[in-house]
């Protein structure tokens, strides 16, 4: 005979020997209304304190290049939905990466977003000065520019 278990939120269930029984993840912890970068951190965080973990870094490094050869056989299948499933898997294991570091990825990524928009405001004024738009530049002309923004972001820095 089956035991009826009301469902609470948060609990799953599963069936041994004939009973449903109820139970909470550890993984309920992160926080489903958080971004799904943070999420993702929030999620190897718990795993790993329950031991699911890699040693060190190079494991998941590995999983890293084994998840990029996934993505390039995916594109060459032209597999729409094989490329999702494997970009999200890079966005997993860079997640991961990023936790092993103790770097939180959300920070990472504004920091590369703000950089970013600050070289691609750096294309648009040039182009401005001279006269232009980005739709009367072309791609040559717009990657010199992207190279100038870094050199004159570096000689700011050193002053």
């Amino acid at each position: 005979m089956m035991k009826k278990v009301k469902k609470e939120k948060g609990t799953h269930r599963v069936e041994k020997k004939g009973i449903e029984k109820a139970w909470r993840s550890v993984l309920d912890g992160a926080r489903k209304d958080s971004s799904s970068l943070s999420q993702a951190y929030r999620l190897t965080q718990i795993a790993s304190r329950v031991g699911f973990d890699w040693p060190n870094i190079e494991g998941v490094l590995e999983k890293l290049d084994e998840e990029m050869r996934e993505f390039r056989e995916a594109l060459a299948l032209q597999d729409r939905k094989k490329i999702y499933e494997e970009i999200g898997d890079l966005f997993f294991v860079l997640a991961n990466v990023s936790r092993l570091l103790h770097l939180h990825p959300e920070g990472a990524l504004r920091k590369t977003l703000n950089k970013f928009i600050s070289r691609f405001h750096y294309i648009e004024a040039s182009l401005h000065r001279k006269g232009k738009s980005l739709r009367q530049s072309d791609l040559a002309e717009m990657e010199r520019l992207w190279e100038e923004s870094k050199k004159k972001k570096i000689k700011k820095e050193i002053l």
